[in-house]
């Protein structure tokens, strides 16, 4: 029996006593993301040490790796390729496992022009509550079988099972890239990644912060040299401009800081809303980061208003952190939990309060 066989087993064995007592189960890769999503419950079951790289194919832009491989060997294997994660998983300022980053479902800078993490899940294997080992989806981008599933798993937090494996659609590098800085306010820079999105532009993020628009380019030289043409601005110089977004999709910029912050989900068109100090915006307008706002402020109610969420990211959560889901959506996460895992021992309450 291989190492990777006997972890299996051993996480069989624990799943099994667990739902057989109706003990819930905390899993638990490198613990970056502890402080996302309600309540963390349950007796830890450790998954850092199935790490390893299963297959990867340069030439067919797939990579299959087990779920406690660390983000930074992933990352450097891509680059001796000159490929990478196009949706930029966020880092956090430490090194989290691919299960933790798929579970977690979150995404960087260039997913509204790229996609995001879910788009690029080609296939995952799942331990169940029942100690089954279940497979979706391929490891090729061309076998879409069961690809629903795979995606499903991503932004799922852990609640339906072990994602024990994952095949993963990866991009060339770019071959250029330049960032241009804009002096605009908040309202003006939303107007302009809007219109700058419709155009046939290389684009690849566009954020705001401070009075200061960023959009960055990527593609061919040539189409990078005419966009920035177009464009204007001023260009940020190379090592200023990686260190700056890479700030952003870790969300260690000084604006992060702050004990108490609002992540808006938005219409990419919807204004800013007036909710007293000014925002970080990212993700061409979709994303409006909100710190320190006063007490009392109905955060949700605007962000509902305005066509979308608010997530509450850090600090005292007002009931709960996530958005409340319809009445339509929680029985369907009812529903799926019930499927995957009957016994309700995965990460109770992370996901949904009273779940």
């Amino acid at each position: 029996m291989s190492a990777a066989e006997a972890a299996i087993g051993e996480w069989r064995e624990r799943v099994l006593a667990a739902a057989g007592r109706g003990t819930a189960l905390r899993l638990r890769g490198a613990g970056t993301k502890d402080f996302y999503g309600e309540t963390l419950t349950g007796d830890i079951l450790e998954l850092s040490a199935y790490r390893g790289i299963v297959s990867y194919e340069p030439s067919e832009l797939v990579m299959s790796v087990r779920c406690g491989t660390p983000l930074s060997q992933i990352e450097r294997e891509l680059a001796q390729a000159g490929q990478f994660l196009a949706f930029e998983p966020p880092l956090f300022g430490a090194d989290p496992t691919i299960g933790g980053v798929i579970a977690a479902g979150l995404s960087g800078p260039r997913r509204m022009y790229a996609g995001a993490a879910r788009d690029f899940v080609l296939g995952a294997r799942l331990l169940d509550a029942r100690g089954e080992l279940l497979r979706f989806g391929g490891e090729v981008m061309k076998n879409v079988a069961g690809f629903d599933v795979s995606r499903l798993l991503c932004g799922s937090l852990g609640v339906l099972g072990i994602i024990t494996e994952v095949s993963l659609k990866v991009l060339p590098l770019p071959r250029v890239e330049a960032t241009l800085q804009l002096e605009l306010p908040a309202a003006a820079a939303v107007q302009t990644f809007n219109r700058l999105a419709g155009e046939p532009l290389p684009l690849s993020a566009a954020a705001w912060n401070a009075g200061i628009a960023r959009v960055r380019l990527s593609g061919a030289a040539p189409a990078v040299r005419a966009a920035r043409a177009r464009i204007g601005g001023e260009r940020l110089e190379e090592a200023s401009a990686q260190a700056w977004w890479q700030g952003l999709r870790d969300c260690t910029l000084p604006f992060f800081a702050a004990p108490s912050l609002w992540r808006l989900s938005l219409p990419a068109t919807a204004v800013p809303l007036s909710l007293g100090p000014e925002p970080l915006i990212d993700w061409g307008g979709a994303v409006r980061w909100y710190a320190g706002l006063a007490p009392g402020i109905d955060v949700r109610a605007q962000a509902r208003a305005a066509g979308g969420t608010a997530l509450h990211w850090r600090g005292a959560a007002p009931g709960q952190h996530f958005h409340p889901l319809s009445a339509s959506s929680r029985e369907l996460h009812r529903r799926l939990k019930a499927r995957f895992d009957p016994p309700g021992i995965f990460n109770r309450e992370r996901l949904i309060v009273g779940m």
